[in-house]
């Protein structure tokens, strides 16, 4: 029963990361486009796009912070695994409890950003304040700390099901 019901969070959570991971490259697109506007219209026309430096530093975490969660999803987020590959040949019960330690770390770490970043979403949305210069380029934090907020809590819930069902949580 449980195992049933975990699959088919896994298979929802795998879903958004997708999903996430797709915008995310949306935005590198669009950020491809921005910094080549930018370019030709001040080499061309002398007038540079205005604002595209606060647009490449807002869309520089949301690119990372969409696309972490599938990262996590397929295994591939950066560590140091030498050691843990060949435990995996030589004593796989070993390796199976470092994997279950670092799955839960990584999950707490992850719901410690969570815990950090509520009341900073919370606090961006209720004060409308925004990052930019005024008359040139201006957005809201909100957007940010929210995509900041769900990434970190689907990595969590990622993390959890990789500990739950070690194959089907970090499926691809």
């Amino acid at each position: 029963m449980f195992q049933s019901t975990f699959h088919g969070i896994s298979k929802i959570a795998n879903s958004i990361s997708k999903l996430a991971n797709v915008i995310g490259t949306l935005v590198v697109l669009g950020l491809v486009i921005i910094i080549n506007y930018d370019v030709f219209a001040r080499g061309l026309f002398n007038s540079p796009f205005r604002g595209a430096v606060e647009v490449v530093q807002f869309s520089m975490v949301l690119i990372v912070f969409l696309q972490l969660p599938d990262v996590v999803r397929v295994g591939r987020l950066t560590r140091s695994d030498g050691m843990l590959l060949l435990l995996e040949h030589k004593v796989p019960k070993v390796a199976r409890v470092i994997h279950f330690f670092i799955n839960l770390l990584s999950a707490a770490v992850m719901s410690l950003i969570v815990l950090a970043m509520f009341p900073e979403f919370i606090e961006m949305w209720e004060s409308k304040d925004y990052f930019g210069i005024p008359g040139v380029f201006t957005a809201p934090w909100w957007p940010i700390k929210l995509i900041i907020l769900g990434s970190a809590a689907l990595c969590t819930v990622l993390f959890i099901l990789k500990i739950l069902i070690p194959k089907a949580g970090g499926s691809k």
